[in-house]
């Protein structure tokens, strides 16, 4: 039996299984066993858990209710995702997310904002609502902050002296507006091993930290996340769809020869994605996955579904150690200028990384 026969027959079992659990959700009034309620497309805001919002880390309660004013602030502007995490990073330095009355020279509030620069009264820039919503008014007046580092993001609404000091704060503001937005005091991180690989349109190729993220200011041109999963961790599709692309791409840095991807890569000596694949979702939506330990179980041209199984966590290519290097494009355009945040991507299809 070919590969491409595996691979048809493998989806076929997967499905007949899918729809099995979606219809035991349905007769039983619910989703799936430990499945979750499926995803949708976009993200609300759930109403804070009885008792008020839990810490998070090392974030009290306090601080984790203000962030989630600044959410439900972006929510009510129809700002993205990406957004009320670029916004909840921002306080996180400028205050630690408390609505501090004083600071350097007239600033006060969860942003530290001025006054004396037209942000408002004292008054209200001690309002957190209105203050997420100043900051939120000028991020929408940046072009192309939604592409942009977090830090640069922030830096152009801030003006700051520092304007570095927002990237480090990203993945904990990941982390908080994913507890805001699914009403957990903290990421999902058991829905694809309890779901027997997917949790419902999308869900998380491994289950892993987010290692170097999306065009950080040390890294502008990494366009994706890495994921630290170990070697022979099995990567799945993150969504149905059609397998537009399966290569091995590493090269010689030192003369421009091929590397070969039946070694790992180098981290200064190679560069390339290693074995990949590029999967074509409904909506334009491509995603990547880079650095496979080994030829991918898929073919191009296979029709994948979400949770199927795709290859294997591995270093080929430009690779320091294994890891799962996850892209996420858009408009149907596999190039750089297409891709954006899969952070953001995956909070917005209730699948969030981590």
């Amino acid at each position: 039996m070919s590969r491409r026969m595996l691979a048809t027959l493998l989806a076929a079992v997967v499905t007949v299984v899918f729809v099995c659990l979606a219809g035991t959700g349905l007769l039983l009034g619910g989703s799936a066993a430990g499945c979750g309620s499926g995803a949708t497309p976009g993200r609300s805001l759930t109403p804070a858990p009885p008792g008020g919002w839990p810490a998070v880390g090392r974030w009290d309660r306090n601080q984790v209710a203000n962030a989630a004013v600044i959410a439900a602030a972006g929510a009510g502007k129809g700002v993205p995702t990406r957004g009320w995490v670029i916004a909840v990073a921002t306080a996180m330095q400028e205050s630690t997310l408390r609505n501090l009355p004083g600071g350097d020279r007239d600033s006060v509030g969860l942003f530290q904002q001025r006054p004396s620069q037209g942000w408002g009264t004292v008054a209200q820039l001690l309002d957190p609502t209105y203050a997420a919503g100043r900051f939120y008014a000028k991020l929408l007046t940046i072009s192309g902050w939604q592409t942009m580092p977090l830090t640069e993001a922030a830096q152009r609404v801030q003006v700051s002296a520092y304007p570095d000091a927002y990237a480090k704060w990203e993945p904990e503001a990941t982390q908080l507006v994913g507890t805001i937005t699914s009403g957990k005091s903290s990421l999902p991180t058991g829905r694809l091993a309890g779901c027997g690989g997917a949790s419902g349109p999308w869900t998380q190729p491994v289950l892993a930290p987010v290692g170097s993220g999306f065009r950080t200011a040390s890294r502008p041109g990494h366009d994706g996340v890495d994921l630290s999963a170990p070697r022979g961790t099995v990567i799945r599709a993150a969504s149905a769809g059609i397998v537009s692309r399966v290569r091995c791409n590493a090269i010689d840095n030192r003369d421009g020869s091929n590397w070969g991807c039946d070694r790992d890569g180098d981290p200064n000596l190679t560069s390339g994605c290693g074995w990949y694949v590029d999967i074509d979702h409904d909506g334009g939506i491509i995603t990547r996955y880079c650095h496979m330990n080994e030829p991918p179980r898929v073919e191009v041209g296979d029709h994948v579904v979400v949770g199927q199984p795709i290859g294997v966590v591995g270093s080929t290519g430009h690779s320091s150690g294994p890891h799962l290097h996850f892209e996420v494009h858009t408009n149907g355009d596999a190039s750089a200028e297409a891709a954006i945040d899969p952070v953001s991507f995956m909070i917005n299809v209730d699948a969030p990384l981590g």
